[in-house]
């Protein structure tokens, strides 16, 4: 990709603004994993030069690259959504103990509301446990502004930084003011055991060290202009930061507000004395009561989610209704209402909807996965029966066959989710000789997150070409018995390869391979339609959810503009009523 023009200013998505502010604040190195609301962030650091931007299996690995960057010298960036902070947790909470050399910024984006994720999670506990500060943007220029200077901070305390975005902070745009980037050459490498190895006697000291460490960082949080006083009407204080100081300058404009830009530690003394200047105070923050519970542990008297909901993302509709603010201007229209729901679906011609159809139809017990196929757990497919985490389709699969072993049971598992998580438990369903079958569904991207590449394409983030892992090489070589590869349009093929698998021992890994149709731009010169004097009205066609396939009174069509000739609907018409046409 092209560098940006340099402008003093700029209209800027917070993820863009966060890779503005890591590359003027001097980043080396950036590593992550995609994951929605997050995944921009990487893309648009790779438009800069003079930056190692790349996409890792997972999240930890992510997390282990950036640390081995900055102990060995160099700024480091890595990113990813919440749920991806829990498979990073492990060398997190190691590396707060290490500390860093050059400054290293983790970038955490929450999804309130769950918008694209399968859980609610607050980030700022992760802050909490591992005993190092957290950063929270309320904008754009915030985004760009803290990710600039956190570098600095990192290295003053010799700590990790958390830096957490949530929804609205990481896709809505603000006017951003740019600046030059920062000189930083990074650090010679040091040898260090004591610092880095954390066998035992080593951690100990580290231990210690880390508490020393948090309590300069609770001076310093006490003085530091991210976290700031606004004060107007001091019949009512608000305690809040992040988007939802936004959402209470539009919805109480006369409040008083201390603006916590600082998410942990908590500046108590400040707090304090904002609270003996108001009469009333609220604190309100998305998720769980954690500056809640730490100013009542601190003996400071606040109203909290008595009022402020602890589920859910809060709008500036749900905190009119809270505070009971009505007929000022401030009110937000609900177009919601205006709008048709419109669930999501797998696109027409996605490869995955006849493999879950046949799926469906043998009545098997699907472990799913993350990713588009989890699409499939609704009608008319009804294919999928668990969805919990990345990699944990095979693993659950394990599990459902110990509890049922008379059940066919398969895991359906995405390329890149496959890489990300699915490996550990492939090993072990071939060394406990599990009668499962795990289909590989291999679209050639990670899709759902906006098509990014990943190891399986061979293709890097920065359009350079790699190694393209072979997932038939890989499975042969840890021990799976059967390896079968085949066209996800295949179907025909793929019922009796499937009816076999069930009933042979130990694992059985079917690699069902065609692009996702959002990376295959070239457009088939064949297409479908239904001749009406052959169509039964079975049905069977519309039972595979395509949205190229309609019924209008008691004529089932496909739509020419829609269909990309997957071929999936002819295979299933017993009737031969779905013909091929050439544009």
């Amino acid at each position: 990709m092209g560098e940006f023009p340099k402008k003093k200013q700029r209209f800027m998505m917070g993820n863009e603004a966060l890779a503005e502010g890591a590359y003027e604040g001097g980043v080396a190195v950036g590593a992550g994993y995609p994951g929605t609301p997050s995944s921009e962030i990487l893309e648009f650091l790779n438009c800069y030069s003079g930056v190692d931007v790349r996409w890792c299996p997972n999240e930890k690995v992510a997390l282990e690259v950036a640390a081995g960057a900055a102990i060995g010298g160099k700024r480091a960036l890595v990113t990813m959504k919440h749920v991806g902070l829990n498979v990073a947790a492990d060398p997190l909470m190691t590396v707060a103990y290490t500390g860093v050399r050059a400054g290293l910024v983790i970038i955490v984006a929450d999804d309130p509301g769950m918008y694209s994720s399968q859980n609610e999670q607050d980030s700022r506990n992760y802050a909490v446990f591992a005993k190092i500060p957290c950063l929270e943007p309320a904008n754009s220029e915030e985004a760009r502004l803290f990710l600039r200077t956190a570098f600095e901070l990192s290295e003053t305390f010799d700590t990790p930084l958390l830096i957490r975005s949530t929804t609205h902070v990481s896709h809505s745009k603000g006017l951003v003011n740019l600046e030059e980037r920062k000189s930083f050459p990074g650090f010679d490498y040091a040898r260090d055991a004591n610092k880095y190895v954390m066998i035992p006697v080593f951690a100990r000291i580290r231990r210690h060290i880390l508490e020393e460490r948090m309590d300069r960082i609770k001076k310093w949080v006490e003085t530091t202009p991210l976290n700031r006083v606004e004060m107007r009407d001091q019949s009512l204080g608000i305690i809040t930061g992040g988007v939802l100081y936004e959402y209470i300058r539009e919805v109480l404009p006369d409040a008083s507000v201390l603006k916590l830009g600082v998410s942990f530690p908590l500046p108590l003394q400040k707090i304090k004395t904002f609270t003996q200047a108001v009469e009333r105070v609220v604190v309100v923050e998305e998720l769980d009561p954690i500056w809640e519970r730490e100013m009542r542990a601190a003996g400071i008297s606040v109203v909290g989610k008595e009022i402020i909901p602890v589920e859910g993302e809060i709008t500036p509709d749900v905190l009119q209704t809270v505070f009971g603010v009505r007929g000022n201007g401030s009110e937000t229209v609900n177009f919601s209402r205006l709008v048709p729901n419109r669930p999501p679906v797998m696109c027409a011609g996605c490869p995955h909807r006849g493999v879950l159809r046949v799926l469906a139809d043998l009545k098997a017990v699907v472990a799913g996965d993350i990713g588009c196929s989890t699409l499939g757990v609704m009608p008319p497919l009804s294919a999928i029966d668990s969805c919990i985490c990345m990699g944990a389709s095979i693993s659950m699969a394990e599990g459902f066959k110990l509890a049922h072993p008379d059940l066919p049971v398969a895991a359906v598992i995405g390329d890149s989710t496959f890489i990300h998580g699915g490996i550990p438990p492939l090993i072990d369903a071939v060394y406990n000789q599990t009668n499962i079958v795990v289909v590989i569904l291999d679209n050639r991207i990670t899709a759902m997150t906006g098509g990014q590449q990943n190891p399986g394409t061979g293709v890097t983030l920065s359009g350079k070409k790699g190694h393209a892992l072979d997932f038939g090489d890989l499975c042969r070589s840890i021990g799976v018995p059967r390896v079968e590869k085949l066209s996800s349009y295949d179907l025909k093929t793929l019922r009796p390869l499937l009816q076999q698998a069930f009933r042979e021992s130990g694992p059985t890994v079917l690699i069902v391979s065609e692009p996702c149709q959002l990376i295959r731009k070239e457009r088939e010169p064949v297409r479908y339609r239904i001749t009406p004097e052959k169509c039964r009205q079975c049905q069977r066609c519309l039972k595979l959810g395509c949205p190229a396939i309609s019924q209008n009174g008691e004529v089932i069509q496909i739509l020419s503009e829609t269909c990309r000739a997957c071929g999936v609907c002819q295979s299933q018409c017993a009737f031969e009523a779905i013909e091929e046409v050439t544009d």
